[in-house]
């Protein structure tokens, strides 16, 4: 029974005037759950003000004589109207029995009457289900999706166990914005609850947002991290996302299609059914098989986690508190020191903080770094502790002019094959002027990397140009500028190449050496030629 204290309390007031009331003239449920929420409030009432009579009582909560003669009634008394007060506040679920229930005062039944309780939920899974608001679609979509998750309990078991460190925190959001709960069961459908996560599309992290729409709300993309991934910062920008969908179209399954499939095409959707004289609703619109499927896996997943007893599927206790932390860190240190110092398992320290794609993280660009609720103490102290040198093993380099990897690495001091993994540099690129990379922290450099860095480090690459050697005879009055004129190449160029200055002279006929590009036709002809001499064995 769900307790409405100003409905009971104008219930009250007619039992005291003794309007007659019989269950003959009750017409509705609501006339009963009127008497026995009013006859609730007079017992609670009896109870707080122990037997003091009317005429010892003044204003509600004052009571001119003692209330109770017993000290430990006094707390308990004490202590359930604190209860009561604080989960009001904070719940709007309704009500569970007490673990005492209070003597019925009904006159027309003798029997204990169960009362609703205002106690928080001990299960994570129980408060999700006590804010479910939207509407529940039924059709036989819902029913196959259903057949298809349960049917796999070890693919449920991983999902649900991997959004354990994350499910509170999104709970506590759709709660301070008034949304509902079973929201937070979509990055089930969207990714599996895996923020590394990336789809064909280039869509990235739990709440798996695409390029353009990340950096519309406002998620930061560059080579040090990508806020897509970010537990904090993806969670506020997609329920941004959904009010802002739900706001357009008045309708939360269409919201949701919109979410999958944009909010430009389901518009359109939209028109042309009005066009038509055919009906706007969800179940209405002509959409992609994908979005079709949508709303009915997130109904599944919500009906799985609303009864799972009847779908034989086991939900592992995720219990009603935060699981993790923030916690300020105010120099660039090591994405391992980190772990290390916080005294956390790598894999669960990434799985936190899955943004920071880089074996560093820059304090001028994050921050804030997420632990586990019991570690954050821990890495605090052992950080002010920290004595063993610099917290971070790697800077930033920004590339002077567009040069090979191989380039890049000997002048940072770096194997080339360690540079290409460190900036994931993809074979047969040149990294270009103005680009910056992660190269090693000498014990030299004192200031960690500035926010300007942090914030808009980017790399640009550019193909690898394919060039042979060939020897020209030069012509009459030819200079190096001419010879780099005439076969498109600089002249700085030419003149290294023959170890002249860049304003000499030839003679003519003296022989010039360039690099010139070779055409990829060219080229795969006189690769293709050079792979068929391989492939004549010696005599």
């Amino acid at each position: 029974m769900i307790f409405h204290f100003d409905h009971s309390q104008s219930c009250l007031t007619a039992l005291k005037k003794d309007t007659p009331m019989t269950f003959n003239q009750l017409n509705s449920v609501r006339d009963f759950r009127c008497i026995v929420s009013a006859l609730f409030l007079t017992s609670l009432l009896a109870v707080l003000s122990g037997c003091a009579t009317p005429d010892q009582m003044g204003t509600l909560g004052r009571v001119d004589g003692p209330i109770m003669a017993s000290s430990a009634l006094t707390r308990q008394s004490e202590a359930a109207k604190s209860t009561v007060t604080r989960t009001v506040q904070k719940t709007a679920g309704p009500a569970v029995a007490p673990s005492t229930p209070l003597k019925s005062i009904n006159p027309l039944d003798d029997a204990t009457q169960s009362v609703a309780s205002l106690e928080a939920p001990v299960e994570l899974w129980d408060r999700i289900r006590r804010g479910y608001r939207m509407p529940d679609l039924q059709n036989d979509l819902v029913t196959d999706r259903e057949v298809w998750y349960s049917s796999r309990p070890d693919y449920i078991q991983r999902m649900t166990q991997r959004s354990s460190k994350y499910l509170f925190h999104i709970v506590e959001e759709l709660e301070r914005r008034n949304m509902p709960t079973e929201l937070a069961l979509l990055p089930f459908i969207e990714s599996a609850f895996n923020p590394q996560a990336v789809s064909s599309a280039k869509a990235a992290g739990m709440w798996q947002f695409m390029p353009a729409t990340g950096t519309y709300f406002d998620l930061k993309q560059n080579i040090f991290r990508d806020d897509r991934r970010d537990v904090l910062a993806s969670t506020r920008a997609a329920l941004d996302y959904l009010q802002k969908l739900n706001a357009m179209f008045g309708d939360w399954h269409l919201a949701l299609a919109a979410y999958n499939w944009g909010e430009g095409n389901v518009g359109k959707a939209i028109a042309r059914n009005k066009k038509a004289g055919l009906g706007t609703g969800y179940a209405d619109l002509n959409m992609p098989a994908e979005t079709r499927l949508y709303v009915p896996k997130l109904q599944a997943v919500k009906n799985i986690v609303s009864n799972p007893d009847s779908f034989k599927t086991e939900l592992p206790l995720i219990e009603n508190h935060p699981y993790f932390q923030e916690v300020a860190i105010s120099r660039d240190i090591d994405v391992a020191l980190a772990a290390k110092l916080a005294d956390v398992n790598l894999a669960d320290f990434k799985a936190l903080n899955p943004s920071a794609h880089r074996p560093v993280i820059l304090a001028a660009g994050m921050p804030q770094i997420l632990l586990p609720w019991d570690s954050a103490k821990v890495f605090q102290r052992n950080f002010e502790a920290y004595t063993l040198g610099q917290y971070a093993s790697w800077t930033t380099w920004t590339v002077p002019s567009t040069m090979a990897p191989s380039e890049a690495a000997r002048r940072t001091g770096m194997s080339e094959s360690d540079m290409r993994s460190i900036n994931s540099i993809p074979p047969r690129m040149l990294v270009k002027a103005g680009s910056t990379l992660l190269v090693p922290r000498s014990a030299k450099v004192i200031n960690d990397v500035t926010s300007h860095v942090a914030d808009n480090g980017h790399m640009s690459l550019a193909p690898e140009v394919v060039t042979r050697r060939v020897n020209v005879k030069a012509r009459k009055g030819e200079t190096v500028a001419t010879l780099a004129r005439r076969y498109r190449v600089s002249t700085l160029e030419v003149a290294d190449w023959n170890q002249v200055t860049a304003h000499s002279s030839f003679k003519l006929g003296q022989s010039v050496v360039l690099f010139l590009p070779v055409k990829a036709k060219n080229a795969s002809k006189r690769s293709g030629k050079l792979q068929a001499v391989k492939r004549v064995p010696r005599k």
